[in-house]
């Protein structure tokens, strides 16, 4: 699978997230670094590299373990095929922050494609293990955070494997949405 995002766009990425943070202070310090320290315990959690973003990750790096898996064999894209890598922290919740992967550096923002093929960011709806204050209080978010994340997911979206992957999850989350409205009583 070969993204066409080249590593000096990733660095520069990286760069731009590096300088927000979601709130202004160690967003950890609301709950006990949750979101980086729940896979400690349990090896199956951790997060998959974006289509090229192995390029800006060193596998011999001490912090991280990696695998290899098959697109086909998980629900990617039909557009992805062959290898993808999922990584896992070693050691949480301490970590390179300047190395964290793209989608640990957004949380708790994900991208969303609207059906007009308009991007916006939603906080993260997934299931998670965990229960994160700034997703459940629906807290206020550093402005200048959510204006880099914006930016990064536009470079990011401009290739076609990571626009099938945003596009495949907004769908996903769309039809979910759908079903709780329809499983409401009137």
């Amino acid at each position: 699978m070969k993204s066409t995002i080249k590593k000096r766009t990733y660095q520069a990425i990286y760069r731009l997230l590096d300088r927000v943070s979601p709130v202004p202070y160690d967003c950890g310090t609301l709950c006990g670094a949750i979101c980086c320290s729940c896979g400690n315990d349990d090896e199956n959690l951790g997060i998959y590299l974006l289509p090229g973003e192995d390029k800006v990750h060193d596998r011999t790096d001490d912090w991280l373990t990696w695998s290899a898996e098959y697109a086909e064999d998980y629900e990617f894209p039909e557009s992805w095929s062959g290898k993808v890598y999922f990584v896992r922290c070693k050691t949480p919740p301490i970590c390179p922050r300047e190395k964290r992967p793209m989608q640990c550096r957004t949380f708790p923002l994900t991208p969303h494609i609207d059906e007009d093929g308009v991007l916006s960011l939603v906080r993260n709806d997934s299931d998670l293990p965990y229960s994160c204050p700034l997703i459940t209080e629906e807290m206020e978010l550093n402005p200048a955070f959510v204006k880099a994340t914006y930016t990064c997911w536009k470079h990011l979206l401009r290739d076609p494997l990571i626009y099938d992957l945003v596009k495949e999850d907004s769908e996903y989350r769309q039809y979910r949405e759908y079903e709780e409205f329809q499983d409401l009583e009137w």
